[in-house]
């Protein structure tokens, strides 16, 4: 009775904080902490943790798809993970291995149109990894409606510094007009693909930081941050639809922001001439349609104050 009742519970909460989340962020990236503390602590051997993460990995997934994100990161291996014991490497390996190619040929992924891609420093990955990493991109590259991006070998800051270099090369070889460098130009450098600004980064396992995790995109973003206790096997969909609440409160605020922001640009132009006010207004409304009642009524207070 009591496991019914908190089933019930359970069920309803998740209710509320999927209500509450309605609007959620478009590219979540997660930081999978805890897999090895979680095995350690019921006397498992560490590594074993990683398989109950992998559990957990596949249902962040389907969680994803069913709010409508649209882009799902998953730090799977860190370049630091380079410094760990062979034996812990080659689980890992065994593993990444082992799940690329299953999620490669889950029919759901299929389904729902899912494009796995890694990123990072692959190249520093045994043959096996890669092979599995081959296999996976080249059996959804032609999907397009989520993608699922896996950071592998990967460290943030070698990243801006491989791309940065990569650029420097092509100017110096004339290849490359100074001139041309954009956002969009080390977005391609990054990972010779398109990614998404990241809205939010949720992290596992007790730490508040985020690990030199997606810098470019989510620093760059002012992206929202959720830290939670549970380790990663333990993460649980309440735990998921918390996070997405953050970012709902966090988007929430910053609207508020810019909203006061724009009402603000108003009424120090309407100060010395309302005329100009009304046009600068009008471009306000375009960019922020969430502020337009702020800017109407400034222009109506400042209207009035010219009459009289």
């Amino acid at each position: 009775m009591k496991q019914w009742v908190r089933s019930q519970l359970t069920r309803a909460y998740e209710r509320l904080l999927r209500r509450e989340g309605e609007g959620g962020p478009s590219h979540v990236a997660i930081i999978q902490d805890g897999n090895r503390r979680y095995a350690r602590e019921r006397g498992d051997d560490a590594t074993d943790g990683y398989d109950a993460g992998a559990r957990t990995t596949e249902q962040v997934l389907e969680w994803c798809q069913d709010i409508g994100v649209k882009e799902l990161t998953l730090y799977a291996f860190s370049t630091e993970n380079f410094k760990r014991p062979p034996e812990q490497r080659e689980k890992l390996y065994d593993l990444l291995e082992d799940k690329l190619r299953g999620i490669a040929d889950n029919e759901r992924i299929h389904e729902n149109g899912v494009a796995i891609r890694a990123i990072g420093e692959t190249d520093r990955l045994p043959e096996r990894v890669r092979e599995a990493i081959d296999y996976a991109e080249g059996r959804t590259a032609d999907y397009d409606s989520f993608r699922l991006n896996v950071a592998l070998a990967y460290g943030g800051r070698n990243e801006l510094l491989r791309a940065a270099r990569d650029v420097l090369d092509d100017v110096a070889a004339g290849d490359l007009d100074p001139a041309g460098i954009d956002t969009d130009l080390v977005d391609e450098r990054l990972y010779g693909r398109e990614v998404r600004d990241v809205d939010l980064i949720i992290r596992t396992g007790g730490d508040e930081r985020t690990s030199n995790f997606l810098p470019w995109h989510a620093n760059g973003n002012e992206a929202a941050a959720y830290f939670c206790a549970p380790y990663w096997p333990e993460f649980s969909k309440i735990d998921f639809l918390r996070g997405i609440r953050t970012y709902q409160s966090r988007e929430r605020s910053w609207q508020r922001t810019r909203s006061d922001r724009a009402a603000a640009i108003v009424r120090a132009v309407a100060e010395t001439e309302l005329a100009e006010a009304r046009t600068v207004a009008g471009r306000l409304r375009e960019k922020l349609p969430g502020a337009a009642p702020e800017l109407d009524a400034e222009l109506d207070a400042r209207g009035t104050e010219s009459a009289d």
